[in-house]
């Protein structure tokens, strides 16, 4: 399908700080676009937000709302589509998607991240029936249960923290012979007797039925089977990046950006979890989003 209107603005990705990157570029009155798979990003996994400022407890779906009835008071172009490439022709950008192209003078990638997953069976099967990537989203929901962490990271470790709050017990499961966490980390979790630490274990499978039940795992090559309900992945994320090769990004895939959410190709701009910025949170997404924005009105006013 051919798209000849050139945009002043395209924007890719509808979390935090696409949303905020709208909402903005609606404001200073440019000549925008929006396309995202969905409204939210990762917001919608969060079963609870206490963090979100002017909201002392929200729940995803409801900040997501609260997004969508944001955006609704401005008028503008929103494609819900995936982005498959973004490429560049002469001085413009050009947007590829599986059933159309949208061409623009700026963009900006708000793509944000996803969690890298453990792909071993069953995960797939079991995600959100007990299978879980946020220890800080979703701990709440395993009170009194039994449960296991994969990762023995920082992430891994803070997500154990937590969970000895909350559930009966907790089994950490680490690929390697030792935690990566930091050394503070490691003992307040080894000071709790709801923890037992599993180093040198591969997750082979996770069990269920409707449910988690349990988990599989191997261990100097003998097999256990641990009966858990609730599974927190802890491995870490990835940037959704990768439709993007022409731009600067560091070893983790993240793209580069400096304080005003400028990348090394002059009108690009990034925002939120997909960039380089430290702390991956709402509101710093959204915060980015702002300064993208900004920064690509006042590109365009050069």
């Amino acid at each position: 399908m051919k798209n000849n209107h050139i945009y002043d603005l395209i924007i890719i990705g509808g979390g935090p700080a696409g949303i905020t990157a709208a909402i903005y570029s609606a404001r200073n009155k440019i000549d925008f676009m929006m396309i995202t798979i969905n409204i939210g990003g990762q917001v919608v996994l969060s079963s609870e937000i206490e963090n979100y400022t002017g909201f002392q407890y929200i729940t995803g779906e409801e900040l997501k709302a609260k997004f969508q009835e944001h955006l609704k008071k401005y008028k503008f172009r929103l494609e819900i589509e995936e982005v498959k490439k973004i490429e560049k022709e002469n001085s413009l950008f050009k947007i590829i998607t599986d059933s159309n192209f949208y061409l623009s003078k700026t963009a900006i990638v708000a793509t944000g991240r996803r969690p890298r997953e453990l792909r071993v069976p069953g995960e797939k099967e079991f995600k959100n029936r007990g299978v879980t990537y946020c220890a800080i989203c979703d701990a709440p929901l395993f009170e009194g249960l039994d449960v296991a962490v994969i990762g023995g990271g920082n992430s891994g470790l803070e997500a154990v923290l937590q969970l000895i709050k909350i559930a009966k017990s907790i089994n950490l499961i680490e690929i390697n012979p030792q935690l990566k966490a930091d050394k503070v980390l490691i003992e307040k979790a080894m000071a709790s007797d709801k923890v037992r630490i599993w180093t040198n274990t591969r997750i082979e499978e996770i069990i269920g039925d409707k449910v988690v039940k349990g988990i599989k795992i191997k261990k100097n090559d003998k097999e256990f089977f641990l009966p858990v309900q609730g599974v927190f992945i802890e491995i870490g994320s990835v940037p959704n990046s990768e439709i993007v090769d022409f731009v600067n990004k560091n070893e983790y895939g993240e793209i580069i950006v400096n304080c005003k959410c400028e990348t090394n190709v002059p009108g690009l701009f990034a925002a939120g979890d997909v960039t380089n910025v430290p702390e991956k949170q709402i509101v710093v997404a959204a915060g980015e989003g702002c300064k993208a924005a900004l920064s690509a009105f006042k590109y365009l006013n050069k």
